[in-house]
Formats: structure tokens, sequence, C-alpha cells
């Protein structure tokens, strides 16, 4: 079968990913189109869009790149129709995808959602649209299916989550060898994970080193993402103390003994890799007090929303500052606090099912 996947970020990227692994092994002839990355590509097939090219975060940056998100969903529709999927797999990006799905659905194109788009936190109207647009949705959080079945009467396939798979099929990783190979020593090792796009890493990199000189008991090492040159973040590193990897957030998870994490999904990853976080968020000023006025959550990070309790801590906006960082960064380091700590990412994973979302994912695909 032919099959257009959509992914427009990192995480995504990840997951299709795998979910590309398992649609080869169950069909052979699988012919795969997208937009992605680095990771799909690898799978094979022909990538369209890096999602480097995609990425827009927060409503006034979505406002001020307006004209080029338009440009993008002319493109993809004519690309589609010159491909003719048997059926369009959209993975999470609900701005862009969501707008692709109801003009698929009215050109007859079979179309299948894998990670929700989080209307549980904001626009819940899109509802009506995914009724309307998506035939078959795949979630992978555990309150997801309530959400979708008890309150809104649509019908919904939970999955698992894909991070278990991801996780579980990482390589070990030799920790002696790692710090070898990277410059690095013998001291604990805190991870710093800015993000994955361009304008939250500028915002959040430069707070995050800002404890640097502080700590000289622990070496600080920037998780670089797949898509941006060493160059770009080379700017923020001002100490001998700060090191850079790229492309090996698992590798450098396994081995840290604490994180600084924008929030996202690698909020969860961190707290599946077992380390205990701080978890950070600064964004633009007219962009966060729109989306506060908007969303109307207890929590940001996935760890906190899926246990429904402040199982690490959330430094929001004007609360990130270098005094709260080096605060939360001592409580972490406590032998209770981190017990604590580890005894809920014991439930957090319990929560979250088994492995194999992939397949299950996959299997249910085709026998639509």
């Amino acid at each position: 079968m032919k099959y257009y996947i959509i992914a427009g970020e990192a995480s995504g990227d990840l997951h299709a990913s795998n979910l590309m692994k398992a649609l080869k092994e169950k069909d052979p002839q699988a012919i795969f189109r997208f937009w992605g990355g680095d990771q799909m590509q690898a799978v094979g097939g022909t990538l369209v869009k890096h999602y480097r090219d995609l990425a827009f975060m927060g409503f006034w940056e979505v406002l001020t790149n307006l004209r080029t998100i338009l440009k993008n969903i002319s493109f993809c529709k004519k690309d589609i129709t010159a491909f003719q999927p048997d059926l369009i797999v959209f993975i999470d990006y609900p701005g862009f995808n969501m707008r692709i799905a109801q003009w698929a659905k009215k050109q007859g194109f079979a179309t299948h959602y894998y990670i929700s788009p989080q209307i549980w936190a904001w626009k819940e109207n899109r509802i009506k649209a995914i009724k309307r647009d998506v035939d078959a949705m795949y979630v992978i959080l555990p309150f997801e299916k309530d959400f979708y079945e008890k309150k809104h009467h649509y019908k919904v396939h939970f999955v698992g989550h894909p991070l278990l798979d991801a996780i579980a099929q990482r390589k070990e990783v030799n920790e002696a060898a790692f710090r070898t190979e990277n410059n690095l020593d013998n001291r604990p090792i805190i991870a710093l994970l800015p993000g994955s796009r361009k304008q939250e890493i500028s915002k959040m990199l430069k707070i995050m080193l800002s404890i640097v000189n502080d700590y000289h008991q622990y070496q600080f090492v920037i998780a670089g993402a797949p898509s941006i040159e060493f160059d770009f973040y080379q700017k923020f590193i001002k100490d001998e103390n700060v090191h850079f990897v790229s492309n090996k957030t698992y590798d450098l998870l396994s081995v840290a003994y604490a994180a600084l994490v924008t929030s996202g999904t690698a909020t969860l990853e961190t707290a599946l890799l077992n380390v205990p976080e701080v978890v950070c968020y600064k964004g633009n000023w007219i962009s966060y007090h729109i989306a506060k006025s908007i969303i109307k959550l207890k929590y940001i990070s996935l760890v906190n929303l899926i246990m429904d309790k402040p199982v690490v801590k959330e430094l929001i906006q004007g609360e990130l500052t270098k005094a709260n960082l080096e605060k939360e960064l001592n409580k972490i380091s406590t032998y209770a606090h981190r017990y604590e700590v580890f005894k809920d990412y014991v439930f957090l994973r319990e929560k979250l099912g088994g492995e194999g979302a992939s397949n299950r994912t996959a299997e249910l695909i085709l026998k639509k």
C-alpha cells in the first residue's frame, strides 16, 4: 500500500519512524511519502519536507509565519493528489494536520490519526472536526480514551505510549565509553534539554546555563537536536564546564544524574529513563498570556498530567529564574526526594501500558 504520513515535529518524527517500521513488517510492499525528519528518512521512502522548516511555536509565531504555513498547506494538498495514497496518517501537529484532514476526507482519502491533538487541553470544539474528518484515531495517553468515548461518544483506540517502544529499543550505553567519547570526567552529569526548535532553544538555554558557575560538583551537557547545527548552540556556551552532544538524548539521559527539561515530550522521555528533572517553560510574552487565558490545565508536563499530581517541579514563565532553578536542582539532589520521584516513575510506567504501541497501531491501520 501507499502511505502518506505527516509529522511536523521531532517527537512526531520518532514515533512515525517506529510506526513505519511496524507497517513495513506487516506490509512488505509499503511505499512511504512523508513530511518528517531524519528518523523517518532512515526507514525509507520519500521525504517531502523536513519538520525543521515547519515548526512554529506559539500564537504570535504562527501569526507572523502565516503566509509560509498557508503555502505549505496548499503544497501538501497538491502533493497528496499527485501521489494518490491508499491512506494518510497524521501524527499530532494539529494546526496543520486538521486542515489537511478536512480536505482529504472530502477527496475520499482514508484518514488515520496517530497521537491525538490535545483537545482535552484546549480547542475542545475540534471534536466536531475530528468526528467528521478522521476515520480512525489512535490515542497514546490513558485518560484520552475516556475523554473521547465517555465525554464525546467518539470511539478511539488506546494503543499505549510509543515512547515505551522507543526507549526499549535503544542500545545499552557504556557509560565509561560515553564519557570518554564526549570528553566528560567522573562528576555527575546534569542533562540540559532546551527543546528542538531554534526559537525555544534561544529562550531556554540561556537561563539553564545561568546556574553552571554555581555547581562545579557537576558537569552540564546539552542535548542537541538532530536538525540543528552545533554553531547555533555554541554562541550560548561560555563555560568550559558545559559540553554538547548531538542526537544522543537517550544516551545522555541514560547516564545523567538529573535534568533540566523544556516542557514537551522530553519531560516524559526523561521520566521513563528514570532521571529526576525540573520542567522549564518560557515562551513569547504575548503567546504565553493568550495560552494561559485559553488552556485550563493544572500542569504543563506530561508526567504530571498523566499522574494527576506534581511529580516533577514545573517552572513556568516568570517562575523560571536562576534562583528557582538552583533551589529545585538542590531539591532533586537529595536522597529522600529522589526516592519519592523514582517510586512515582514506576507507577507512571504502569499507567502508560506495555510496549508495542507501534505494532498495535500498524495492525489496526491495516484492518481498516
